[in-house]
């Protein structure tokens, strides 16, 4: 029998590579998306078949977390086995200029999609996206134990989604799970995010279309992965006999700047000639440091990530160099990309 799938978030990096992934297991996928004057698919075109086609297995829907009774609606039409939801207000930085509607989505959001699991009686299996960030302050290494002490309207958001996930899971006896990402990446991911920011910088710098890319604090630590992989670990985490909450990292310890510098070596550029200091990209509290201990995830899923930073700025890098050349095409964004799933590396 084939089992049936909802994707909150659906149009973001990693809803379009579960997406993939889920479809090339035999899933059938439907997802949400908010309903705008523009659509915002580029990142799953590729994957969209005429809905009316017997062989169609992606289906798109519209509606929004802010809205309860719309979540209880698509939970009885749709009746999924598993649901994913990876919908948020999700830029940090954002957050502290728009704390209210980052809680509404990315916090109360959560809860609205579980009380229409609930309402429902549908019989599912819950991801909820959870993040790195809700440990803000406290001390790396962390796991699954490790404190929270967030330090943005992101993080706290995030805190309260994971909460709100286990409250369901032991008063209702869900089946509910966090999964506690650290920073992942891809050529996906969005031009505002500070890795993409600088692998599209570089590309568009040795292309001679820039000089220079503004940046923020250089100093803070992160533990970035490559986002195909983190996927398939949500996955694994809704296949476990039991539920449970993971953290998924890779345990590296890389600033900022080892970004930039691996980023701009690719390319054969110096970096100091072309970044620059802007303190608008500061934020308000600075989280330094965040390195993650995957115990848990490698002991009881089996998930162990290969693409280290280094090996990721190449990707992203290349990726961009590649959609330079293509910019203005109004088929770029069904280009499968080196770094793409199924592309040429």
């Amino acid at each position: 029998m084939t089992k049936r799938a909802l994707i909150t978030g659906i149009t973001g990096q990693d809803g379009s590579y579960l997406a993939e992934l889920l479809l090339d297991k035999g899933y059938e996928v439907h997802g949400l998306i908010r309903r705008a004057s523009t659509f915002n698919t580029s990142r799953i075109d590729h994957l969209y078949v005429d809905p009316h086609d017997p062989e169609a297995k992606l289906f798109l829907h519209y509606g929004d977390l802010s809205d309860g009774a719309r979540m209880v609606t698509l939970m009885n039409e749709v009746r999924p086995d598993e649901v994913y939801n990876l919908a948020a207000q999700s830029h940090v930085r954002v957050s502290f200029d728009e704390p209210e509607h980052t809680g509404d989505t990315t916090g109360i959001g959560a809860m609205r999609l579980l009380e229409a699991v609930r309402l429902s009686g549908v019989d599912c299996r819950y991801y909820q996206a959870s993040s790195s960030e809700m440990f803000g302050a406290t001390p790396p290494p962390q796991n699954e134990d490790t404190p929270f002490y967030p330090r943005s309207p992101y993080g706290a958001a995030k805190v309260y989604a994971y909460w709100v996930t286990k409250n369901y899971r032991e008063g209702y006896g869900m089946f509910a799970v966090n999964g506690i990402l650290f920073n992942h990446e891809s050529p996906r991911r969005g031009e505002t995010f500070v890795t993409r920011k600088i692998t599209r910088a570089v590309a568009r710098i040795q292309a001679g279309l820039d000089d220079y890319v503004y940046l923020g604090n250089l100093d803070s630590i992160r533990d970035w992965g490559y986002a195909p992989e983190y996927v398939e670990g949500m996955w694994r985490m809704l296949q476990a006999d039991e539920p449970d909450d993971f953290v998924l990292a890779t345990g590296g310890n890389f600033t900022v700047r080892d970004f930039v510098v691996a980023s701009f070596e690719h390319a054969g550029l110096d970096w100091e000639k072309h970044v620059r200091f802007d303190e608008r990209y500061l934020r308000p509290t600075e989280v330094d440091a965040l390195i993650g201990d995957a115990s848990r995830a490698k002991e009881k899923l089996d998930w162990v990530p290969q693409v280290d930073t280094a090996e990721l700025a190449r990707i992203m890098v290349e990726a961009d160099i590649e959609a330079i050349k293509h910019e203005g095409n109004p088929w770029i964004d069904q280009v499968r990309l080196p770094g793409w799933p199924g592309a040429d590396q």
